[in-house]
């Protein structure tokens, strides 16, 4: 079984850990969006969707934030790839992307580990994790940057040591997440990476069970615009992928970070879905090779953030003004928003198939994992 402590079903003792993280066709649209093909804004105009807005948009949306802090630098060796955290009082919780057993850092206000949190669990690829009120973290296993499996999963880490790993299926064929957003009732999100900016939102559709796999269904859809932020490990595609998200200690604000921005919704009970919704506010983060995890700051405001690579910097963002509340909105019915923003026009998706076939032709094939 699962909880007592084999590997996941996908989980291989020879998994290479040299093949890319992003799938071929992601790498391939990234050169596209990473390369001189882009004049001026190319896409900045065409994935624009209700719920999320371009950050020029936002303007003055960054004023509730002051200046990035560098609060400290991990340089444990045992944390390389910091992909999640939560913030817990004046301990930091930090898990690495990958690894043979499940294991969450407890991380002082130096950044020095003083505990280590385990679990006889060999997780497939970990992207997230979230803090629950009664101090369960919950790991989202739900990275899959090849679109290979047909499962992922939730791997709630319990004060007493237990760990129970709930299954989960997309309707619609395997996606890759790095996000979980855990709502104050205790229900998970997941939101999608997609090198075009196109983010899904998803939740289970029943009640988690241990021993079943649940089906998930989608809730939301965000599209993330050109920014024009520099940072992150593949160009200008990195302020489309979404690669790290938090629910406030206090329930009322949730954020979702790429490689280069934080959005910050207002939050209303637990509804997510009627919070994406609404425009965020828009955050330009610090410049990270691979800034991955995001978090608020027990202030509940302020966010935290850091990334992969040592050392890494875990940067505090002082929340300086107020956050307006999220507007009413109907109750929402689990379907996916409207869109009502324009989408990619045929030029610009040609172009993309084009140069990526191109590409591909050419041969691309392996690169460095990341």
């Amino acid at each position: 079984m699962l909880e007592d402590g084999g590997p996941l079903p996908e989980a291989r003792t020879t998994r290479s850990r040299a093949l890319t993280r992003l799938p071929v066709a992601a790498v391939l649209c990234t050169a596209v969006l990473a390369g001189p093909f882009l004049p001026g804004a190319f896409l900045s105009g065409g994935v624009l969707q209700r719920g999320v807005e371009t950050a020029a948009a936002q303007e003055g949306s960054a004023a509730l934030y002051g200046d990035p802090q560098q609060a400290c630098s991990v340089t444990d060796a045992r944390l390389p790839e910091i992909s999640g955290i939560a913030v817990a009082g004046t301990t930091t919780l930090a898990m690495n992307d990958g690894g043979d057993v499940v294991t969450v850092y407890e991380l002082d206000g130096g950044c020095t580990v003083t505990g280590v949190r385990t679990a006889p669990v060999d997780p497939y690829d970990p992207e997230d994790l979230a803090l629950a009120a009664d101090g369960t973290v919950w790991l989202a296993d739900t990275g899959d940057n090849r679109a290979s499996r047909s499962t992922v999963a939730l791997i709630a880490l319990a004060p007493d040591g237990s760990a129970p790993v709930y299954r989960l299926a997309y309707p619609d064929g395997p996606r890759d997440a790095e996000a979980l957003l855990l709502a104050p009732d205790g229900t998970p999100y997941l939101v999608t990476k997609d090198v075009l900016g196109h983010s899904e939102v998803y939740r289970p559709a029943q009640a988690l069970d241990a021993a079943a796999t649940v089906p998930l269904t989608r809730v939301a859809d965000l599209s993330f615009s050109l920014t024009g932020t520099e940072g992150g490990p593949v160009g200008r595609a990195g302020q489309l992928m979404v690669t790290g998200g938090a629910v406030s200690p206090d329930g009322a604000a949730l954020v979702l970070r790429t490689y280069t921005d934080a959005y910050v919704w207002p939050l209303t009970g637990s509804d997510v879905p009627a919070a994406l919704a609404g425009p965020p506010t828009v955050v330009p983060l610090p410049d990270s090779p691979q800034g991955e995890a995001v978090a608020f700051a027990a202030d509940a405001r302020s966010l935290v953030v850091t990334g992969e690579g040592l050392p890494a910097v875990v940067t505090v963002l002082p929340a300086v003004g107020a956050l307006a509340p999220a507007a009413a909105t109907e109750p929402t019915d689990g379907s996916p928003a409207d869109t009502d923003g324009p989408t990619l026009s045929p030029w610009s998706a040609g172009a993309i198939a084009a140069i990526a076939a191109a590409v591909l032709v050419a041969g691309v094939s392996r690169i460095r994992r990341r």
